[in-house]
């Protein structure tokens, strides 16, 4: 139990750096979205005005600082938002739902972390 919050963390911090990178270096291409569908005016309405590399570049630096274990709690701070809004994209947007195997993950690590360090974010809270 001791490398658990350790494991977590890198698998969360990858998952956002791998994420930002592959977008802020165009390395796949963009898919062919539907014509009339929320998600094709939903990314139309992002993708130009330069809010989703916004986005990005606070993902890669929420992933970067989560895989470090003193600036961890930051790191959730950072992503915590983050992964709000892609949960509400894939609901409410997208129509497909939460219970995905990648949105699990993206649900479950961050809440493992947080209760691993339930100590430190208690004094937030008080």
């Amino acid at each position: 139990m001791k490398y658990a919050p350790l494991i977590a963390s890198i698998l969360l911090g990858l998952l956002f750096v791998m994420s930002a990178i592959t977008v802020l270096f165009n390395l796949a291409p963009m898919p062919e979205l539907p014509k009339d569908t929320p998600i094709a005016h939903f990314m139309a309405a992002t993708g130009p005005t330069g809010f989703m590399k916004f986005v990005k570049i606070f993902e890669l630096l929420g992933g970067l600082l989560v895989m470090i274990p003193k600036t961890r709690n930051l790191g959730l701070l950072v992503l915590g938002p983050i992964i709000v809004n892609i949960l509400a994209f894939h609901q409410f947007v997208a129509g497909d739902g939460i219970f995905q195997p990648m949105l699990i993950g993206i649900i479950v690590l961050p809440l493992f972390l947080l209760w691993a360090e339930r100590a430190k974010w208690k004094a937030l809270l008080s």
